[in-house]
């Protein structure tokens, strides 16, 4: 953290306001084959971090924002399909994986608690980051959108949220993970990727020093009006 301010100039955040109509949500993986219980790949605290989620959802909105809610498909019918990875797993893990996520799967959908409305986006991917295969459905909203800040949540907080905010911040987004947004197997992974992010490639804020900053700007913006 001492680094990370020294960088600075002594303030820690490198995000200190936001323009409320260019700012994303982006929800990561917030699907049942994360979050609900019984699921092979479900991290412990993973409901927990939905309130939230739904929290800074609804301010992002309410600020002229937008929320993408990010889904993880797995490909059944391209059998070459991601092969390095199917090669680390068992046979076992790798078909239970492509079952459940595929888009009929019952991992596949949004879990049940997490507030999706009908102006809400959604973008799948197939890797770990959002962004891979580049171009892809996540930046092609943002852009169509004139997005220039993300707030990353969502499972888990040392591979997928990691992977898609280390690669929004590469594409120039100004990049912020939110640290009681995002959730990992434990809190060693998750408290270390946060710590190493906000050093090295972007920043971490909390949910309400978010939804703060988030009202400020739409205040800002009325007032310019």
């Amino acid at each position: 953290m001492n680094r990370a301010k020294s960088s600075r100039g002594g303030r820690l955040n490198a995000h200190e306001t936001l323009d409320a109509a260019r700012t994303a949500l982006v929800v990561v993986d917030m699907q049942n084959f994360f979050v609900q219980d019984g699921m092979p790949a479900a991290a412990p605290v993973a409901k927990a971090i939905v309130p939230n989620i739904n929290r800074l959802a609804q301010a992002t909105r309410a600020a002229g924002g937008i929320v993408v809610w990010i889904q993880t498909e797995a490909l059944i019918n391209e059998p070459d399909d991601w092969a390095n990875r199917r090669e680390a797993l068992s046979a076992e893990g790798w078909s239970r994986r492509q079952t459940l996520l595929a888009k009929d799967g019952a991992g596949f959908p949004i879990y049940e608690t997490c507030e999706v409305r009908p102006e809400d986006k959604i973008a799948l991917k197939t890797r770990y980051s959002a962004f891979i295969p580049y171009p892809c459905e996540l930046d092609t909203v943002l852009k169509h959108n004139g997005i220039d800040t993300l707030l990353i949540t969502g499972v888990a907080t040392s591979s997928c949220c990691e992977s898609t905010a280390r690669d929004a911040a590469m594409w120039g987004y100004r990049t912020i993970m939110v640290s009681d947004g995002n959730a990992d197997q434990t809190d060693a992974l998750h408290n270390h990727t946060l710590g190493k992010f906000l050093v090295t490639f972007g920043d971490v804020q909390s949910t309400d020093d978010l939804i703060a900053k988030l009202e400020s700007g739409r205040r800002s913006a009325t007032a310019a009006e």
